[in-house]
């Protein structure tokens, strides 16, 4: 018995041995397992799109300007990629904003230029966007800030009702919206499907026509403004700044202008934090620092540019206080932030705010030729910076990359799949993005100037080709050299001598400018360049 009771506990003691090391090998895989359950989220980081308005290339300091400082944007661009061939798919916001969100040029869309105030959704429901596949891939999705892509079926916004189709119905979560842009009525928030604080009892009206002999105006009541109009903005007024377009009621819904920015990073916040815990997709739409440009008062006379200048010092503001959240919350080492511009800079753009006349040798455009309105590099060549904190590593990027291939970007990102009738002109330069060695851009960028005009840009490396079709040459806005209508339909550019875009070089290289000529017209007619 004792013979056989020792063989049993030796078995026992060899079985112990054999399954704690079995243990141990287990226990040496725990540490990668650990860490993932630590980062549930690691395969699908948060991603955090800051889209400035009008902001320039050369509107910050970490791209060249010297009137003014913007150190958030600056700390953004030294813990990430900044781009120096970052471009917006066009020089006007409708059209871009269309663009990045569909993934697909504006020009190929109906309804794409600068939306009035009336406008009814754009985007129509099915259309996929980067919103709906993020929201297919598990994120949760929102929106804050400036729309700008109207509201509403076919007969526009029901003001007093619901407001749909809208961002929705196109695979937003959630919105907190400017419903329109600031420089057109009404003055109001819009919050998933309502009027935020609309008054039953006084009802919101908005039309293209003044709705009683009596109704003030810029026009009629200037001596009222605090902020003259130079051209046009001069029907309704609110807060002592007319607009364009007329409304009458929900005055217990009307916002202060110099309250914007405040509200837009409150509800960012409130966003991020209660989606903390799992991946969540935030398009951050400022309006700064489109006109009427009237930041808090706490920012005005921050700079010697006026209220423009001011403004781009409200907006680093505001994406300080994004990154302050994200490491608040130790988020920032699991989210992609990607900053950029809707197009590029313009003066005066029908307000009177001192833009022109405090300018000094403020360059808003740095090297380049035009702003917004035009396909001269100034107008949709701007800042363009990702950061992703411990997966990104700090560099100047010369490679080309555009807004409007974030959404197969991200869609590679996350791992969700395109189908083959989404997203036309969305190009996977998800590699580039996070500056992944030897990773390469775009080979070619159309811009275009706004909705379907005719007017476009084509970049291929150092060449570049405008075109203006006869239908819209009255309405570019161009250099001196090229006003009173005397647009040529065909212009080249070399822009490694000529960033400027100041010497047309078409006559002397036929060949290029007939390359460039039928890759544009192929890029139109084919109807998508996604492969």
């Amino acid at each position: 018995m004792l013979y056989k009771f020792l063989i049993d506990n030796r078995f026992i003691t060899i079985m112990k041995r054999f399954w704690f090391s079995a243990l141990l090998l287990v226990i040496s895989f725990l540490p990668l397992t650990v860490a993932e359950a630590a980062r549930p989220n690691a395969a699908k980081p948060n991603i955090v799109v800051i889209m400035a308005d009008d902001l320039g290339y050369g509107d910050i300091s970490c791209y060249g300007a010297t009137s003014l400082k913007t150190p958030n944007i600056d700390q953004l661009a030294a813990e990430g990629i900044q781009f120096t061939s970052g471009y917006c798919s066009a020089s006007t916001c409708t059209p871009t904003r269309y663009s990045l969100l569909t993934g697909t040029y504006a020009f190929r869309g109906e309804r794409t230029g600068i939306a009035p105030p009336n406008a009814p959704a754009i985007i129509q429901p099915g259309t996929a966007t980067i919103a709906s596949i993020l929201q297919q891939g598990g994120y949760a999705t929102g929106v804050v800030g400036k729309w700008h892509l109207g509201l509403g079926g076919p007969d526009g916004p029901d003001w007093n009702g619901d407001l749909k189709p809208g961002p929705l119905e196109i695979g937003f979560d959630s919105c907190f919206l400017l419903p329109t842009t600031n420089d057109r009525v009404p003055q109001v928030y819009v919050q998933n499907h309502r009027v935020l604080n609309l008054d039953p009892t006084d009802p919101l009206w908005v039309g293209t026509k003044k709705p009683s002999p009596d109704h003030p105006t810029g026009e009629t009541h200037r001596d009222t403004l605090k902020m003259d109009w130079s051209h046009g903005h001069n029907s309704t007024i609110h807060n002592g700044i007319s607009r364009i377009g007329f409304y009458t009621g929900g005055h217990a819904a009307r916002f202060r202008d110099e309250d914007l920015a405040d509200k837009w990073v409150e509800k960012s916040n409130e966003f991020i934090e209660e989606n903390q815990d799992k991946p969540f997709f935030l398009f951050f739409s400022s309006h700064d620092l489109h006109v009427p440009r009237i930041p808090h008062e706490r920012f005005q006379g921050a700079t010697s540019l006026g209220f423009r200048g001011d403004a781009i010092v409200e907006l680093d503001w505001c994406v300080g206080e994004i990154m302050k959240t994200l490491d608040r919350l130790k988020l920032a080492e699991n989210t992609l932030v990607v900053f950029c511009s809707d197009n590029g800079p313009v003066l005066d753009d029908g307000y009177k705010d001192g833009a022109i006349e405090k300018i000094g040798n403020h360059r808003a455009a740095g090297p380049y030729s035009g702003g917004k309105y035009s396909v001269y590099e100034g107008g949709t060549r701007t800042p363009f910076i990702t950061r992703w904190k411990g997966r990104i590593k700090p560099a100047v990027s010369e490679e080309i990359v555009c807004t409007i291939d974030l959404a197969a970007s991200c869609a590679a990102l996350t791992g969700q799949s395109l189908a083959a009738d989404a997203c036309l002109d969305s190009l996977d330069v998800k590699a580039a993005l996070l500056g992944e060695d030897g990773a390469k851009g775009r080979d070619h960028i159309v811009q275009q100037d706004n909705g379907s005009s005719g007017t476009y840009g084509l970049r291929v490396g150092n060449w570049k080709l405008q075109r203006y079709d006869r239908k819209s040459a009255r309405n570019v806005v161009v250099e001196k050299e090229l006003t009173n209508n005397k647009v040529p339909t065909y212009q080249l550019f070399d822009l490694s001598t000529d960033a400027g875009e100041k010497k047309n070089v078409i006559n002397g290289h036929p060949e290029v400018a007939k390359q460039l000529q039928d890759q544009l017209a192929k890029i139109i007619s084919e109807g998508r360049t996604r492969p």
